[in-house]
Order: structure tokens, then sequence, then C-alpha cells
């Protein structure tokens, strides 16, 4: 998953949030899940993709959740929820395999779906976010188009602070800063316009583990490392959430790891 082929990596394993992260959206757990038939209504195959996604941990459940959602695609095209949700499952996916195959694949298909979505209801973020999101760790695999996407994922990303300042708790302004963190000066990157663009949106994500680890990154760029150590220690004494608990679990090892790095503590 360069720095700029890769846009979303984190220090230690995804950006992703990556980025990543993230902040990416999660549904009520439910357990016993089982793959729909091929009579089932659009919604039908919503609710089930949403209860493989509960279970993603498990990459085999994301991908029973991404036939299902393709499923919910043919039975209503015009479904806004099937293509965006299509383009976070697929972007989950792409940045947790080990397969470099189906994680290049998946990016491509994770880009479709967000245009679809995108080109459905363009007044609304979840389209643009996720577009944005899988534009930025699919560059990946090329130089080339790691440089091309950067205009994409700051477009996408910018559409979505006009719908939605704080959609995803500051998950936007997360990614906004990650290229500006990552890219090369010569294409506008800067690391204390990252740091600007993070704390913007730690206004809306004072939760959001994966935002306070990337400020923490951009912290450590331009030699703040008092305060990066305070984001990544905020980060590991966060009270779980049922919901959130893979995120949470990964932001916390990066965080835990960036500490042992930099020599950070609680005193830092």
């Amino acid at each position: 998953m360069g720095v700029v082929t890769n846009i979303f990596r984190v220090t230690s394993f995804l950006m992703v949030a990556g980025l990543s992260y993230c902040a990416i959206s999660c549904r009520p757990k439910s357990q016993g899940a089982e793959p729909a038939n091929n009579t089932q209504t659009a919604a039908q195959y919503l609710a089930q993709a949403d209860q493989f996604y509960s279970q993603r941990e498990d990459l085999t459940s994301v991908r029973q959740g991404i036939i299902l959602l393709r499923q919910a695609r043919t039975a209503e095209p015009g479904n806004y929820e099937a293509a965006w949700k299509l383009s976070e499952f697929d972007y989950y996916l792409a940045t947790h395999t080990d397969n470099s195959d189906e994680r290049d694949k998946t990016f491509r298909d994770g880009i479709e779906a967000g245009k679809a979505a995108v080109k459905l209801q363009d007044s609304k973020a979840d389209g643009h976010f996720w577009l944005g999101a899988n534009y930025g760790a699919g560059a990946q695999s090329s130089t080339l188009a790691g440089l091309s996407s950067i205009d994409d994922i700051r477009s996408e990303m910018q559409r979505v602070l006009q719908i939605d300042e704080g959609y995803q708790d500051g998950s936007a302004y997360m990614v906004l800063g990650l290229v500006h963190l990552q890219a090369p000066q010569l294409l506008g990157g800067d690391p204390q316009l990252a740091v600007a663009e993070m704390e913007k949106g730690l206004r809306f994500g004072k939760t959001n583990a994966f935002l306070r680890l990337h400020l923490a990154e951009a912290y450590l760029k331009v030699g703040r490392k008092a305060d990066a150590s305070q984001q990544l220690n905020a980060i590991i004494s966060m009270p779980p959430d049922q919901n959130y608990l893979p995120e949470l679990k990964e932001a916390t090892a990066a965080a835990k790891k960036l500490l042992n790095q930099t020599g950070s503590s609680d005193k830092s």
C-alpha cells in the first residue's frame, strides 16, 4: 500500500486508513448471518451485507458482504446505498488482504462503485468519500497512478466538506491532511498544512482514532513531539466502542509502535 503511491498507508500497516481510516462506518453486530438467495429485495441484501460487515475482521465475511451488495445492485441498479457501501466494503477488503491481485482488483471495483454512487446522488457525502478513499489507497501499485490521483482525492474530499464538514468524524480533513503529509512538495505536500487540516478535523473527531494517529505523524514531521505523544496516548486510552473494535485495535497497535519508535511517553 511509496509515499505517493499509497496515500492512505499508516506508518505501520494501512492508512486508512488509510485514509484508512480512518473512521470506517460500522454496523450493529449480528451473529449467524447467512448468504442471501436470488429472490430478495435490495433492502434485504443490504441488511445481510451489514451483518457480515460487523464481522469484518474475518475477511471471508467482507467478501460475502460484497457478493450481497452486488446482488442488491442487480436487484435495484439505482440504489444509492448499495453503491456507496460496495465502495466501502471494497476499500476495507483491499486495504486488509494479503493477495496483491485481489487488492488491485478490489480497489478498481471500489472506484467504479464510488463513481456509480456519486452519479446516483452527487449531493450526498458517502459516495464522494469512499470514491476518494479508493482513489488514494488504490494508487499504491503505480507511482504514475499515485501522482495522477492526488487531484481526484482532493476534489472528492473537498466535495465531502461542502456537503457535510463533519462526515465520518472529520475524516475528510484527515484525508486532505494525509495528501499534504505524503505528497511531494512539488505537488503541494507540506507537513505544516497537514497539521492544519487534521486539526480542523479534530473538532469533529475526538474519538476518531485514525485521525489522531495521522495527526501524531504530522506533528512528528514538524518537530512537535510532545503534541504527537499526546495524540498517541489519547488513542491508547480510548474506551472501547463495540461497533468500532477492529478500527480501534488497529489504531492502538500503530500508536504503541510509534510511541516505541519515538521514545515518547505520557510525560513527553
